[in-house]
């Protein structure tokens, strides 16, 4: 008994440095295995009138991501980039057009520089943040309003 409790455990550890050696090819456990591009874009609604079912849009890199906001304080937008994008991902454009318009009441661009995120194995993917305010306009500079509507936010899921 002891001895197939012994090789249940040895077939266990094998299996797990089995699958890090794969994800990583390396021995060392990968913390980051999974880490995508992307762009994300904090909006807060704070100052605009009823925007429930108002459609979004975020492009950037030759592609975007188009869906609809629901009524709240603040949302997060992220778009998936090509895993090939580098640090010099150029224009992103934002845009949110009111439900039964054909025109955008925000329409807002910025450059943006993204930053690498290592996976832990010698990968990684480059990734920005960007914020929307109706004061700020759209920025990659996070104001502490946005922030703290977030921190809110999340206080609010728990």
């Amino acid at each position: 008994m002891v001895k197939r409790t012994v090789r249940l455990a040895v077939l266990a550890a094998v299996s797990v440095v089995a699958m890090t050696a794969s994800a990583c090819s390396g021995s060392e456990p990968c913390a980051g295995v999974g880490v995508t591009s992307h762009i994300g874009v904090m909006f807060l609604q704070r100052g605009y009138t009823d925007l429930a079912g108002a459609s979004f849009e975020l492009c950037a890199g030759g592609k975007c991501v188009r869906d609809h906001l629901e009524q709240e304080d603040i949302t997060q937008v992220d778009l998936r980039l090509s895993d090939d994008v580098g640090p010099d991902l150029g224009t992103v454009r934002f845009r949110v057009t009111p439900k039964g318009s054909s025109h955008p009441e925000i329409d807002a661009s910025s450059e943006v520089k993204l930053t690498r995120q290592s996976d832990g194995c010698g990968g990684g993917a480059y990734s920005g943040g960007l914020a929307f305010t109706k004061e700020g306009g759209l920025t990659t500079k996070i104001p502490p309003s946005v922030s703290a509507a977030w921190r809110k936010h999340l206080k609010s899921l728990a």
